[in-house]
């Protein structure tokens, strides 16, 4: 089965779609050694080269994959280089010979913890797919007083930017006045969805740490701005994930 090349390179995690099809008109991407062209369809056994980097042969990415687990800290962004010269969580991720690490999700540059990396983007896709209905779980900080009806109102849902927002778990860990730590669980990443329900009932959260994925929790062994890379058994689980 072939496929469309941008559409290949998208799902590998190179650039969007649109960026690739840019790279095409540029002449930085090759198929079996000749320039590519638009509109040209690739399969699992042709040869892709973007900018001298070879794609790792996607039939070998899907049985072969890779996950790292990474706890970003606070004040690293997630993408792969900035203008600003601000550290990114690829930084100081082990080189790939071919292809390139993928971000299963994002998070913002003041919420530390877990974040998943693989080599293969259609993976990471479906994994961050709404469908896949994967929870994600929270530690959160909150400053002000939360009530019962708060509580209520964050289980039964808010809407914000024209989504319906919600916990489907809400636990109290401890701490009182500005220093009170709750536990939270949602099935969706969309952009600081966290912070902007606890935000909704007029309350600011202080810090925010994603401490799992799905059945991936973040182990106490891996230190902020370390990685670890998932075995096979706990990749099996977030294959898993999916299909259940």
């Amino acid at each position: 089965m072939s496929e469309k090349l941008q559409k290949v390179l998208a799902r590998a995690g190179f650039a969007s779609r649109r960026q690739v099809e840019k790279w095409i008109l540029q002449g930085r991407i090759k198929v079996n050694g000749k320039i590519a062209v638009i509109g040209v369809r690739v399969s699992d056994e042709d040869r892709i080269i973007v900018d001298g980097k070879k794609l790792a042969p996607q039939k070998k990415t899907r049985l072969d994959r890779r996950v790292l687990l990474y706890n970003k800290p606070e004040n690293e962004i997630c993408t792969r280089s900035d203008p600003e010269g601000r550290p990114t969580v690829f930084d100081k991720l082990p080189s790939l010979k071919h292809g390139r690490w993928v971000s299963i999700g994002r998070l913002d540059i003041n919420t530390s913890g877990l974040l998943l990396f693989t080599t293969d983007g259609e993976f990471a896709h479906k994994l961050v797919h709404p469908s896949s209905l994967i929870e994600r779980e929270y530690a959160v900080r909150v400053m002000g007083e939360v009530t019962p009806d708060m509580v209520q109102s964050m289980y039964e849902g808010v809407i914000i930017d024209e989504y319906h927002c919600r916990f489907t778990d809400i636990q109290f860990y401890g701490g009182e006045g500005i220093n009170q730590w709750y536990h939270v669980v949602i099935m969706e990443g969309r952009n600081r969805e966290v912070r902007k329900l606890w935000e909704s009932q007029g309350l600011k959260v202080s810090r925010l740490k994603r401490v799992r994925f799905g059945p991936i929790f973040i182990p106490s062994s891996v230190r902020r701005g370390e990685f670890q890379e998932l075995s096979k058994v706990e990749i099996d689980k977030l294959t898993g994930a999916i299909s259940t």
